[in-house]
C-alpha cells in the first residue's frame, strides 16, 4: 500500500456517533423503574397548599419515599453532606430509608428548593419526570460511550475480516491472553497492557496487534500517544509482530507533525477510511 499522510489527514471524520450514542434507553427505564413506585407515592404530594403538613402525613405511612429524593435533583447519592455557609457547619443526609427524620426530610425538601416542584405550577407527574432526569444523567456517558464507539466500529471490520479469512481474533488482547491462546510469548514496555484487537492467521502463525482511538479536540494528549505508538511499533517489530494503528477524528489537524512522525515511522496507520477501502486486505498476513 503506497503511504499517502495528505490523504490520511484529508480523510479524517469529524464524527462517528452511531444511533446508541445519544441515550442509553435501557439504562434510563431500568433506573426509573426501581423508583416508579415510590415516585408515584410522591405524586400525592404535587400540588397540595399544605405541602409540610402533606408530607409529615404521607412519610408517616411511607418512610420510603425518601429514596427518591436525590434523583430529583439529579444526583446518584444515597448519602449527602450539605455544607450550611451560615453556620459553618456540615450537615448530613441519609437517603436508604434507615433514618426516621421527619423533620430533617423535609427540609431538605425545603432548602434545596425542591419544594418549588411540587408546587401547582410544578411538574405533573415525577416518573415522567425522572426519565428526563435519567436522560440528562445518561448524557454525561457520552465521553465514555464515544471512546469505545472507536473500538466497536473496528472491530466490526475486523470481526467480517477475519470471518471471510478464517483468522482469529480477541478484543482487549493482554499478552497474557494472547500467550495463553496462541503461545505468543509478547514484551512490551507494559507488562499487562492491553491491545484493543489481537488478530491471529493460524495457516503461517502470524500475529497482527491492533490499537484504535478517535479525537476530536487537540491537545498535548495526541503528541504522546504518537511517541508511545512509535516506541511500541519498535518493540513488536524486533519480535516479528505487526502493530497496526487505526486512528481518525479531525483533532489531529492540531497536532499533524507528531501524527506525520508516526506516520512515517511505522508500517500501519490508517483511519476509518482506509479500512472502508479494503486497507485491511492490502496488509501482509
Amino acid at each position: 500500500m503506497k503511504k499517502d499522510f495528505n490523504h490520511l489527514v484529508s480523510t479524517f471524520k469529524s464524527s462517528i456517533k452511531t444511533w446508541d450514542y445519544f441515550v442509553n434507553w435501557n439504562k434510563v427505564f431500568a433506573n426509573s423503574a426501581d423508583l416508579e413506585i415510590v415516585l408515584n407515592k410522591l405524586n400525592y404530594l404535587l400540588g397540595k397548599d399544605d405541602l409540610r403538613g402533606e408530607f409529615y402525613k404521607l412519610y408517616e405511612s411511607n418512610p420510603d419515599i425518601v429514596k427518591a429524593l436525590p434523583v430529583l435533583l439529579a444526583v446518584r447519592e444515597n448519602n449527602l453532606e450539605i455544607y450550611d455557609k451560615v453556620s459553618k457547619e456540615s450537615e448530613f443526609y441519609d437517603f436508604s430509608g434507615k433514618d426516621n427524620d421527619a423533620d430533617k426530610y423535609f427540609e431538605f425538601l425545603d432548602k434545596s428548593g425542591l419544594a418549588k416542584l411540587f408546587q401547582r405550577d410544578g411538574v405533573k407527574n415525577l416518573v415522567d419526570y425522572v426519565i428526563g432526569v435519567e436522560v440528562g444523567l445518561d448524557s454525561n456517558g457520552r465521553k465514555n460511550r464515544s471512546g469505545t464507539l472507536m473500538e466497536e466500529i473496528v472491530g466490526l471490520f475486523l470481526e467480517e475480516f477475519c470471518r471471510q479469512n478464517g483468522f482469529e481474533c480477541i478484543p482487549q488482547a493482554r499478552p497474557s491472553k494472547i500467550k495463553s491462546k496462541w503461545g505468543f510469548d509478547i514484551k512490551v514496555d507494559k507488562s499487562e497492557r492491553s491491545f484493543d484487537f489481537a488478530v491471529y492467521n493460524p495457516r503461517n502463525g502470524k500475529i497482527k496487534l491492533f490499537e484504535t482511538n478517535f479525537y476530536n479536540g487537540g491537545g498535548s494528549k495526541l503528541k504522546a500517544v504518537c511517541g508511545e505508538f512509535r516506541s511500541l511499533y519498535d518493540e513488536l517489530k524486533a519480535q516479528n509482530i505487526d502493530f497496526v494503528w487505526i486512528t481518525d477524528g479531525l483533532g489531529w489537524h492540531t497536532a499533524k507533525r507528531p501524527l506525520e512522525e508516526t506516520y512515517n515511522h511505522n508500517d500501519y496507520v490508517f483511519n476509518l477510511n482506509m479500512l472502508e477501502d479494503g486497507a485491511l486486505n492490502e496488509l501482509s498476513w
